[in-house]
């Protein structure tokens, strides 16, 4: 069995290495949502309404 001082630093580092990959995954989210909306639309269109086609619609088909 652990003493008790040695199982304190044990939850400390694994409380650590949490916080490491929580920041991690936080910076990865970040560059990926950068690339989305980079990739999104062209620079200066609005993104509300980018894709959309002036104009009579087509038909849908049932």
């Amino acid at each position: 069995m652990l003493s008790p001082g040695a199982s304190k630093r044990q939850k400390e580092l694994a409380r650590q290495e949490k916080q490491r990959e929580k920041v991690h995954r936080r910076e990865q989210r970040k560059r990926e949502r950068a690339e989305r909306s980079d990739q999104a639309h062209a620079p200066g269109e609005d993104p509300d309404i980018a894709g959309i086609v002036p104009g009579p619609q087509p038909i849908q088909e049932e």
